[in-house]
């Protein structure tokens, strides 16, 4: 008796592999990239571009007292392509006086974010300590920072830690008040959580606290560094010394107002940077949910 061979020509079924995505072309792509570019940037390039034409319209090149922006580039070329030059003193380029001021803000600013955060939670945390401190907390806030400098004065003596008392004492109720109103609009939810974990007031900080009110704090911090670059410019210009402020007050003196207003220009561009870098810092740290 034969049996049948087994056949070995049968189909064997073929599984289908999924091929990986393909991947855009790259000329569209940097395409993409370079007209998002452009819509972003063009805009104020555009509109900075008519008000220097106007500018220069309306005051033109005989004016004796404000400078065209022809003769801004013409008297302080030299400023503006040299700004690392540093000859010793006070004699140092743009770079050099806004970088002195930097450390004096970031010093300043780093104390006022740390005791406002702290007294913010406190305020925010305790009815009695609301009600005791937030008004006056809200009348201090509107005293001018300049208004602070000669009790500075009067309690230091010297120049630079008046101007570091200056920036503290500006930059801190924005940051106290922004706090506590976070800390006050926490969710009823998170705080009930907390009770049922029975968390412990150090891991309530962390774990509930802080990232509930990060976007509340980030929003302070923002308005303080503004302040606190606002607070540094016009307390230089009395203290002296190297710094921006300083420079804008010792042009001036010297009636060289085309300097300042180079100088002007490096001090809006510094202000935005700071703010957008404080944005920056508050956006991953909350994970996308602080004010951008």
């Amino acid at each position: 008796m034969t049996y049948p061979k087994p056949s070995f020509n049968a189909a064997i079924p073929v599984i289908p592999v999924a091929s990986p995505p393909a991947k855009p072309p790259l000329l569209p792509e940097l395409g993409r990239h370079a007209k998002a570019c452009v819509s972003v940037g063009a805009p104020p390039v555009l509109t900075l571009l008519v008000l220097l034409v106007a500018w220069q319209a309306l005051v033109g090149d005989s004016y004796a007292g404000l400078p065209s922006p022809k003769q801004v580039w013409l008297e302080s070329k030299d400023l503006i392509l040299h700004p690392f030059y540093d000859n010793g003193g006070v004699d140092k380029g743009l770079f050099w006086h806004v970088f002195t001021s930097l450390k004096r803000v970031g010093i300043g600013f780093s104390i006022s974010a740390v005791c406002g955060v702290l007294l913010g939670v406190f305020v925010g945390s305790n009815r009695w300590a609301h009600r005791g401190l937030d008004p006056i907390f809200q009348v201090l806030r509107t005293v001018p920072p300049l208004a602070w400098l000669p009790i500075s004065l009067a309690a230091f003596h010297q120049a630079n830690p008046s101007a570091l008392f200056v920036i503290f004492i500006t930059a801190i109720w924005p940051i106290i008040i922004n706090t506590a109103v976070g800390v006050r609009n926490i969710p009823s939810d998170y705080v009930n959580v907390a009770r049922v974990l029975r968390l412990s007031p150090v891991e309530y900080f962390f774990k509930i606290l802080l990232p509930a009110t990060t976007p509340y704090i980030f929003t302070g911090l923002r308005i303080g560094i503004g302040m606190s670059w606002l607070a540094i410019v016009a307390s230089e210009m009395l203290l002296g010394g190297v710094g921006i402020g300083f420079f804008i007050w010792d042009q001036y003196n010297a009636s060289r107002i085309a300097d300042i207003i180079v100088a002007l220009a490096w001090v809006g561009m510094t202000g935005f940077f700071l703010d957008r870098l404080v944005a920056l810092i508050g956006h991953f740290v909350s994970r996308g949910n602080a004010v951008s």
